[in-house]
């Protein structure tokens, strides 16, 4: 008797189950949040940043992801970001995708995000950029090197005021407004340098010496970047 009656109760659950599953379906259609992982982040950044560039004078040219080499650095390389080439000099630009307050100045090693974790100052990596690229660049004594670090409009800027006038040779931009400061600055360097410009055939060659010593070797790029992220 006993037997028969666990056997209606497992009878009864196995008629009742199909009354459970559209509730399990109906949850399953429900939208649900997009995320973006980081390199799509990444991505999305350095697209915003071509846009940006591809507004500048016809007498510009560009680079994008950049890595040359530089003894001083401890993967023995340098990566640059973007660099844009002018009659007037050269803008180094190194992006940012943080997310929050950045605090810094200047002279600081490190720059506080948040003040959650700290990030290397990216004036003085930005430095070492510009180093790595007057070795290569020798032929060019005179050359004019501006210093940019583009953030995102998810940041908030807390830092050295100095670095958003347009006088200074190193500046801290939002990725929207990287244009404008390149136009800007070159005009004012127009309206205040008394040095000659580099000709048209100038900006070329500088543009293909950058490019001829680019390293498009993927297993040094690998080891580049698992370098700098050990570290």
């Amino acid at each position: 008797m006993f037997k028969k009656i666990l056997s209606w109760f497992s009878s009864s659950n196995e008629k009742e189950s199909p009354k459970s599953t559209p509730r399990k379906s109906s949850s399953s259609n429900a939208p649900k949040k997009r995320s973006i992982d980081s390199s799509r982040i990444g991505e999305l950044g350095e697209y915003k940043i071509n846009i940006q560039l591809d507004q500048l004078p016809k007498d510009t040219k560009y680079l994008s992801d950049i890595i040359i080499k530089n003894l001083k650095s401890r993967t023995g390389y340098s990566q640059i970001d973007h660099i844009v080439v002018s009659p007037h000099g050269l803008f180094i630009i190194e992006t940012k995708n943080y997310n929050g307050e950045i605090k810094g100045s200047r002279s600081d090693k490190y720059w506080r995000v948040s003040n959650r974790f700290n990030m290397f100052n990216p004036l003085k990596q930005n430095f070492g950029h510009i180093k790595a690229l007057e070795r290569i660049l020798s032929d060019f004594p005179d050359l004019l090197y501006i210093s940019m670090i583009s953030f995102t409009m998810r940041c908030r800027l807390s830092i050295d005021s100095e670095l958003r006038k347009i006088e200074s040779n190193e500046l801290i931009v939002y990725d929207t407004e990287l244009s404008e400061f390149i136009s800007r600055k070159i005009n004012r360097i127009k309206a205040t340098s008394s040095k000659a410009l580099l000709t048209e055939s100038e900006v070329q060659n500088i543009y293909d010496i950058i490019q001829s010593s680019n390293i498009t070797d993927p297993t040094i790029r690998l080891e580049h970047v698992a370098k700098i992220k050990k570290d």
